[in-house]
């Protein structure tokens, strides 16, 4: 396939700019005439951009510009005028063109621009094949982006465990795509028909928790109106997946530890013994050998889920994959909030790269749908701020909190009422720092991570 159509009826620069193609490595078609390029469009498949001149013989580059709008919708089209042509060329990208280039030009400036069309067009097919796949399903599945090494081992055992009984312990730092290594696991598992029933063991208020996990009776005690079918029992035939372990009150890790040796529960208010064909896998952002040692985590607890860790590379280890992350990142926020998805400049992936990312993936992916929706990338920790340049007392605060409420933001996936609770901060006033800030809480909903 040519990545691009060249359309000139001077046969003497179509010569001079087939090496400057070659030697950019991009497949281009050159044609003399609009008529040409058009028989060559209906052919197929489509360029990824054309660049014509606009005064020919016959049809003219305006001509060609108004045939694929009409016809070819999508492809960027780049066009070559004179001197005496700009406010021709002008009103061409005001009706829809990409770019013009005068004459005389260097190649060099042909090919810069052309690189940055095909970019363009390439991101606009992957935006629209999303959209289509986010549309048929309504998730982009358990996909686990990256080549580094750490990340190969991590898909190789995934694949090598992931049809088998074990229960698994995932062990990582905040963000770094424990759910979506959960889900992966359940996915390639003959369970994949059945439910994948994830809760957050932190989030269950201790009250309520053997509630939330084995169900109650109807009667069972003050409020009970209904029997309730618990995750445990909504998991069955699949996989209950159980984050934040390390949030579990010793007196339900008691519990917890019965019914993954039992293999049954009892709902609250119950006597009779519900049998589970299920997997759990659990997952920690802590050291439960060493909070069990400590007197913070069951003992026995930990080696019963100790069966098989997975730890999970924080982002920091595996910069490698940081640009692939990204694009993927950046194409699900297109997809998202309807916008189009632009290419990064190379000054961006450099500060992405340089950045030590402490929130992990989950912080990239909000980096990439703060850029989708502001258009620029936003890195820069407080302590990198306040480094690179002296602020008054007052700046240094406001960005110190700032700081502080988009990690925290980013930890619970933007959910105010954690958010409140871990700041000890009423709901106006965290509305109203936020509106200070222009902080968007859409921005951090959580979202199939990596």
């Amino acid at each position: 396939m040519s990545q691009v159509f060249f359309i000139d009826d001077e046969a003497d620069i179509r010569v001079a700019l087939e090496q400057s193609f070659e030697l950019a490595e991009i497949n281009a078609a050159f044609f003399a005439s609009a008529e040409e390029a058009i028989i060559a469009l209906k052919a197929g498949p489509d360029p990824l951009a054309i660049v014509c001149d606009i005064k020919m013989p016959g049809l003219s580059g305006l001509d060609m510009l108004a045939t694929v709008q009409h016809n070819h919708v999508g492809i960027p089209i780049i066009l070559i005028t004179g001197h005496g042509d700009i406010s021709m060329a002008v009103q061409a990208i005001q009706n829809g063109a990409y770019d013009f280039i005068e004459k005389p030009f260097s190649p060099e400036r042909l090919i810069d621009t052309v690189t940055r069309a095909i970019e363009k067009r390439t991101l606009t097919i992957e935006n629209e094949q999303l959209k289509r796949s986010l549309k048929a399903s309504q998730t982009l599945g358990p996909r686990i982006i990256g080549t580094t090494q750490s990340v190969e081992r991590l898909k190789e055992t995934i694949s090598s465990i992931a049809d088998t009984s074990a229960d698994i312990l995932l062990f990582g730092e905040t963000g770094t795509g424990k759910e979506l290594v959960a889900r992966s696991l359940h996915e390639q598992s003959s369970r994949r028909d059945a439910n994948f029933v994830a809760v957050n063991c932190g989030a269950v208020p201790e009250n309520l928790i053997e509630s939330e996990l084995y169900g109650h009776e109807k009667g069972a005690f003050t409020g009970a109106e209904n029997t309730r079918i618990g995750k445990f029992e909504h998991a069955q035939g699949g996989t209950l997946f159980l984050d934040e372990i390390e949030s579990m009150p010793m007196q339900a890790q008691i519990k917890l530890l019965r019914v993954l040796q039992e293999r049954a529960i009892e709902r609250v208010g119950s006597n009779q013994l519900l049998p589970l064909d299920i997997r759990v896998i659990a997952a920690t952002k802590v050291d439960l050998k060493l909070a069990s040692e400590q007197g913070e985590f069951r003992q026995d607890l930990y080696y019963r889920l100790n069966i098989v860790t997975l730890q999970l590379p924080p982002l920091r280890e595996r910069k490698e994959d940081i640009a692939a992350l990204f694009h993927h990142f950046l194409l699900v926020a297109a997809a998202r909030y309807g916008k189009a998805a632009t290419a990064i400049s190379n000054r961006d992936l450099s500060q992405l790269i340089e950045h030590d990312w402490p929130g992990n993936v989950r912080e990239l992916r909000n980096a990439a749908e703060r850029f989708v929706l502001l258009g620029k990338i936003e890195t820069s920790n407080c302590a990198d701020s306040l480094k690179q340049e002296q602020h008054s007392l007052a700046d240094q605060v406001a960005l110190f909190e700032k700081n502080i409420l988009e990690k925290t933001l980013i930890e619970f996936n933007g959910s105010i009422k954690e958010t409140m609770s871990k700041l000890h901060l009423p709901r106006k006033t965290l509305y109203d720092k936020m509106q200070k800030y222009q902080l968007i809480k859409e921005s951090y909903k959580n979202s199939s991570s990596s």
